[in-house]
């Protein structure tokens, strides 16, 4: 099956596309290419509305959901359909590495005070804490 879609994106972009895709149950694992260049995808559909998972030829991972109309001509399908998408997944996208806080010290006993410690464990002067100092 031949599919020729254009898309609104969540960006307010305009995009066209083109793509084969062979259904599998309720199922259609597709290729195509478009604006961003060649993906492939998984979605499924019910009536008007889909949705589905493609990865581009950049390593991203997309989640979409549309709705759209298409009609037969000969043995291909056309049609044209709304949609959005959003990237799940980048991987060039530079990872945020997320540190542990730092354990804050029982106070001594019979002292009421908590003692602050930074990332390394040394102590941290309560004026410090307090931009005091």
């Amino acid at each position: 099956m031949l599919v020729l879609t254009l898309g609104l994106q969540a960006c307010s972009s305009v995009g066209a596309g083109i793509g084969v895709g062979i259904p599998i149950g309720p199922f259609s694992v597709g290729v195509g290419l478009g604006r961003g260049g060649l993906s492939a995808g998984v979605g499924t559909g019910l009536g008007p509305v889909g949705v589905g998972v493609g990865v581009n030829q950049s390593g991203q991972v997309l989640g979409s959901a549309g709705v759209g109309a298409s009609t037969g001509v000969g043995a291909a399908s056309v049609g044209v359909g709304v949609g959005t998408s959003t990237v799940l997944h980048d991987p060039n996208r530079p990872q945020v590495e997320v540190s542990p806080a730092a354990p804050v010290a029982a106070p001594a006993p019979g002292d009421g005070a908590v003692q602050w410690r930074d990332a390394q464990g040394q102590a941290v002067p309560e004026c410090r804490v307090q931009g005091r100092c």
